[in-house]
């Protein structure tokens, strides 16, 4: 194996070990997957919604909710290779339920995650806000997407 592949082993077992933390709601684990410094962005988040969190407290603070809100796991995870073996493009989705309404949470994310000798430094999250909202939006009332995650 070479320097390139180890590095590049180790940013995808990054990875793969934030999908375990977050579906097993072991959030405190996740965070410390990120650089004291990390950022986490969201370019499609829905307004009311932050587009950027960052450092350990912040990022604490914003997912903190996540194993109340959602019953999730990951699957069909796939590495897009890249040139720097410390950038992650993955692509996966998550099968699941929102634990207010019952209602499944099945999303479709696409993920570009820089490392550093094997912790995130950034994550750039798409994903589809509407397929969130919907299923934390009990029929015929208002979206509970905010109140999932902290800000």
């Amino acid at each position: 194996m070479t320097d390139t592949d180890a590095i590049r082993s180790e940013a995808q077992q990054t990875f793969r070990d934030h999908l375990t933390f977050l579906s097993s709601g072991r959030i405190r684990e996740w965070v410390a997957l990120f650089e004291q410094d990390g950022v986490l962005e969201f370019p499609y988040g829905p307004q009311g919604f932050p587009s950027r969190v960052e450092g350990h407290d912040g990022l604490y603070e914003y997912m903190k909710n996540f194993p109340e809100s959602f019953e999730v796991v990951f699957e069909g995870l796939v590495f897009h290779e890249t040139v720097d073996p410390t950038l992650v493009v993955a692509e996966f989705r998550s099968k699941g339920t929102a634990k207010a309404t019952g209602k499944p949470y099945d999303q479709t994310y696409i993920s570009v995650v820089r490392t550093r000798e094997g912790k995130i430094t950034s994550y750039v999250d798409f994903w589809n806000p509407l397929v969130a909202m919907e299923s934390l939006t009990a029929d015929g009332g208002e979206s509970g997407l905010v109140g999932a995650f902290s800000h």
